[in-house]
């Protein structure tokens, strides 16, 4: 029998059947391995007489929720194509996503019942399956259909080689490409995470970075699953409720993006009771070394980074907890069974794999190993474009350094030609983020007629005071930044644009500046 994403589930509820599997705090359910089971059981029965198929995909569009914790195992049994969506989209977006992937059942929820009453009636094929009461007209009131449906397992064969998901990238850049992952690969990379952060079944995880994205799901939620330790869920982040969850519930480890851990800083963390936290993870975008330095000193905790992307699993790199201080900004070495390289750049084609560049020297990162995506679903070009003899080719800048270690500089999409000087933007950032006046910030090249293009820094302010004048002054101070890197220009914003993995959406900054020069 090979396993799967539901047999590992099944496996864990045999070990582990009366200890508390899952607590919902929105909705206050606590559910037991064993009562969880019969709940999925129950999910999956239900999906199966709504005429899902194994092979059939399944869509949530829905924040962090028992429904979507459920919905996930219910389609690792029977088969079904889990199509995790991302709550952020616009109506349009949710409707590019749906046409693609062809779900026979979406769930959702009310806080995105504006998205969904949008678009419904342009999906025929598709059911809508409504999480929460008040069900709208046009859609099935999921838990009618849970309660009526039987808790025994479904009969349904699935082996390791079956699609067991379909996650569709961050668009970033711009639209979105649906990754597809095998049951294997998962069950591989939750192995791989259970060993790296020595999880046991003592551990207490808190889930409140988003589940439709893999870092959350595959890095953190499954492999304590995996593992038989519990799960606290909370509808979405809040940084005061996830701090006294920490402490209300003796949370041990959880996940959350930069951007999230510098919110959390920014409260009175003397409020809190934080003992219980031994290990916290980051990745899904880069952490500014500064960043890292204050968690160690305010939370008194260790970190692990996880770097990789979609298509790989997510992880392909670990930076493990003696590493954070002596290489604060790295990405780490290659996680077990995995291999890195970085290769020289051309332009108009593609590099080979062997055409590694020096230590120091930026190139592509490319990426082989067993967790890697067969491929993009319905995107047969951007599947060639991205694999070439079983390498997965990033489109991230970086290099290694003397010791083997991985350093992201940037994507290829967003450096700098200044003057015939390439720039990456991050360690731009990473000088800005070290100014005790910064909350936020991000960096882009700007159209110049002298230069090509010239630097350009936004700027979410911490200090009110804070100026274009200061800012310049700080880096012109700098002994980490070149004089060619130094921001040409400062504009100051209320927020940056970030999806809900924390990534920036330069593409969505570069737009608006655009549009403000097109105005005048």
């Amino acid at each position: 029998m090979s396993t799967t994403i539901g047999t590992l589930f099944e496996q864990t509820v045999q070990k582990y059947p009366d200890k508390e599997a899952l607590y919902y705090v929105q909705k206050n359910i606590r559910y037991s391995y064993k009562e969880w089971d019969r709940q999925i059981n129950k999910s999956a029965n239900a999906l199966i007489k709504a005429g899902v198929n194994k092979g059939d995909r399944v869509s949530t569009f829905l924040f962090n929720t028992e429904e979507l914790a459920t919905v996930y195992f219910a389609c690792a049994k029977i088969g079904a194509v889990f199509n995790p969506v991302n709550f952020r989209l616009s109506a349009e977006e949710l409707k590019f996503i749906l046409e693609d992937a062809e779900p026979k059942v979406v769930l959702f929820e009310k806080a995105l019942l504006k998205q969904v009453e949008a678009i419904h009636a342009e999906l025929p094929e598709t059911s809508f399956w409504f999480v929460d009461q008040e069900v709208p007209d046009f859609a099935a009131d999921y838990h009618n259909e849970v309660e009526s449906a039987r808790d025994t397992r479904p009969d349904m064969e699935v082996n390791e080689d079956d699609l067991y998901a379909i996650m569709y990238t961050s668009g970033t850049t711009g639209r979105p490409k649906g990754v597809m992952h095998r049951h294997r690969e998962m069950v591989e990379q939750s192995l791989i995470l259970i060993s790296g952060t020595k999880l046991t079944a003592n551990d207490r995880g808190l889930v409140t970075a988003p589940m439709f994205h893999c870092a959350e799901l595959h890095c953190a939620f499954l492999p304590r699953v995996h593992i038989g330790a519990s799960n606290v869920i909370t509808h979405h982040f809040e940084p005061k409720q996830t701090l006294q969850l920490i402490e209300e519930e003796k949370i041990s480890i959880f996940f959350s993006a930069p951007t999230m851990w510098n919110m959390m800083l920014q409260e009175d963390l003397s409020n809190y009771n934080l003992k219980s936290l031994r290990l916290g993870l980051y990745g899904a975008a880069p952490m500014a070394p500064a960043l890292v330095h204050k968690i160690h000193e305010k939370f008194q905790t260790s970190l692990i980074q996880a770097y990789g992307m979609t298509e790989m699993g997510p992880a392909v790199t670990f930076l493990t907890e003696d590493e954070q201080i002596t290489k604060a900004g790295a990405a780490g070495k290659a996680i077990l069974n995995h291999e890195i390289r970085v290769v020289r750049p051309r332009e108009g084609g593609r590099s080979e794999p062997d055409d590694t560049v020096e230590p120091g020297e930026n190139g592509e990162i490319i990426v082989r190993g067993p967790c890697v995506m067969p491929g993009y679903f319905n995107r047969e070009d951007a599947t060639k474009n991205a694999l070439y003899e079983g390498w997965y080719y990033s489109g991230d800048i970086g290099n290694f350094d003397e010791d083997g270690y991985l350093w992201i500089a940037d994507r290829v999409d967003d450096m700098i030609i200044s003057g015939g000087e390439n720039i990456y933007p991050r360690e731009v950032e990473d000088v800005l983020y070290t100014h005790p006046g910064i909350l936020d910030a991000a960096v882009i090249g700007e159209p110049d007629e002298t230069w090509g293009e010239k630097v350009t820094a936004i700027i979410v302010k911490k200090d009110p005071d804070l100026t274009e004048e200061k800012l310049d002054e700080y880096c012109r101070d700098s002994a980490a930044l070149a004089g060619y890197k130094r921001p040409r220009r400062y504009i100051f914003m209320e927020e940056l644009p970030r999806n809900a993995s924390g990534k920036m959406q330069k593409f969505l900054l570069r737009k608006k500046l655009e549009e403000a020069a097109s105005r005048g």
